[in-house]
């Protein structure tokens, strides 16, 4: 069982400040996403699904343990790798006890997708802070199709009980491009009768298609459209899940804005509907680069190589938001470190993340000394500007914390980000990997309670080493 990030015990924070150089090769933790989709599709088809390269973060770890709890066989071995024992779905069975999706929002959309199909009752769940994200847009098509959901506010937030079964395919138009809605749909679809199709605005990141593919099942695409047929069989496959770019974003966003900076990431997805961060920091003036690239599992990757300029601002339209929803926290910071004003729009969907994130981004990176205001669902940066360090709250949301990290790297003086424990949902790691390309940041994890200035930080963090009791 997972502890609440809000627990006392759980409280770090990160103490650091600007480095000597930002320079080196390194290798970021499995794709997320993939890593979701390998577990429950390897527990709808028949046989044992090999996964390389799974992501051991919270948040699929809850995926994990949730299929667990559903009687599907998972062995994890020692080099990261996981085999699923899948025999179909008539081999799930009702959960004893309610299914916690932790703080992953693709956790509880996709199993709520897969659970539809299913004829018993369940209960999904998650912490606080996933119990307040709004879930009618996976209910509804959900409901549509015949199952039966229930939750709070009409069914608009969890905990959600499922009584699921009978399924039958259904043609739904999504108002939002959300690969967690397409997911689920296509999920419960997987196990209805007929035809089911999704269609979106604009694409979202397709790679349960992609996957699906790899697993035997091939979905019809059109446009923004992707049907799947039901009754068809799923066979065991081989998996190698790639760097999550999203973690590499980090790293790339921190040698594009150092003059002189470079850093090699290996083995990175660059599936064409993730790759929006790299275009905008091309357009802002990085020069980045694929190297040596090639498929695996259907997914398009690559070597990374970025060389840092003096970044200049851009404008990021709405229509390209999909492509970059996750990274909008990193390029903000990027947006922050260059000159000229950067204008990101459209980007409403991330008031409904784990927080309000374009709140909570314009009222952190205002205290470092950013000029960034929230205009509707848009974003307005100023930059150019010198950061001072200052202590900063990654508000529970692990890709807060991460981008405040990195903007502390270019902030006079030291930084304090705390609240950290939320980044192992994503990133185990990522400090040790920050201070092995970013020479010098003296990145120290330190207890949050006591940190009520800069100076008291150092101090605590300098006892926190000598006393291993603190």
């Amino acid at each position: 069982m997972r502890r609440e990030a809000t627990e006392p015990a759980a409280l770090r924070s990160w103490l650091l400040h600007a480095p000597d150089r930002i320079e080196g090769t390194l290798r970021v933790p499995g794709d997320k996403s993939i890593s979701h989709r390998s577990l429950l599709l390897g527990a709808l088809a028949h046989g044992v699904t090999e996964v390389r390269g799974f992501l051991r973060g919270a948040d699929c770890l809850a995926t994990l343990e949730a299929l667990r709890a559903l009687g599907t066989e998972i062995i994890e071995s020692a080099d990261g790798g996981v085999q699923i024992k899948g025999a179909g779905p008539e081999a799930l069975r009702e959960p004893l006890t309610v299914l916690d999706a932790g703080n992953s929002g693709t956790s509880l959309r996709l199993l709520a997708g897969l659970l539809a199909g299913r004829p018993f009752f369940s209960v999904l769940t998650g912490d606080a802070s996933l119990r307040s994200r709004p879930m009618r847009r996976i209910t509804e098509p959900l409901a549509a199709m015949g199952a039966t959901l229930l939750g709070r506010v009409n069914g608009d937030f969890p905990p959600l009980a499922i009584r699921g079964g009978a399924l039958s395919g259904i043609g739904w138009r999504s108002p939002v491009a959300s690969a967690q809605v397409k997911s689920a749909i296509l999920l419960a679809g997987l196990q209805a009768t007929g035809e089911t199709s999704v269609t979106e605005p604009t694409l979202s990141r397709d790679h349960t298609e992609r996957m699906l593919t790899a697993f035997g099942v091939s979905p019809q695409q059109s446009g923004t459209t992707v049907i799947v047929r039901g009754g068809a069989t799923l066979h065991a496959t081989q998996l190698d899940v790639p760097g999550d770019l999203s973690s590499a974003a980090f790293f790339l966003v921190a040698a594009a804005a150092q003059a002189g900076a470079e850093v090699h990431i290996q083995n990175v997805g660059v599936n064409p509907t993730r790759t929006g961060l790299l275009d905008v920091l091309t357009r802002m003036g990085a020069a980045v680069d694929r190297d040596h690239p090639r498929i695996h599992g259907g997914e398009p990757v690559a070597d990374l190589r970025v060389r840092g300029v003096r970044l200049h601002g851009t404008t990021i339209e709405a229509e390209a938001i999909p492509r970059l929803i996750d990274e909008i926290p990193i390029l903000t910071v990027a947006a922050a470190l260059a000159e000229g004003v950067t204008l990101i729009s459209g980007a409403g969907e991330l008031r409904v993340k784990e927080v309000d994130r374009l709140a909570a981004l314009a009222g952190e990176l205002c205290t470092l000394g950013v000029a960034i205001a929230v205009e509707g669902d848009s974003l307005r940066i100023t930059g150019g500007r010198r950061l001072r360090g200052a202590a900063v709250r990654s508000r529970g949301d692990h890709r807060m914390a991460m981008s405040l990290a990195v903007a502390g790297l270019f902030a006079e003086g030291e930084t304090i980000v705390e609240d950290v424990a939320c980044v192992e949902t994503s990133f185990p790691g990522f400090a040790r990997l920050l201070e092995s390309v970013a020479s010098g940041c003296g990145i120290r994890e330190i207890p949050t309670s006591g940190c009520n200035s800069i100076a008291g930080a150092s101090q605590l963090a300098s006892r926190f080493e000598e006393n291993s009791s603190l």
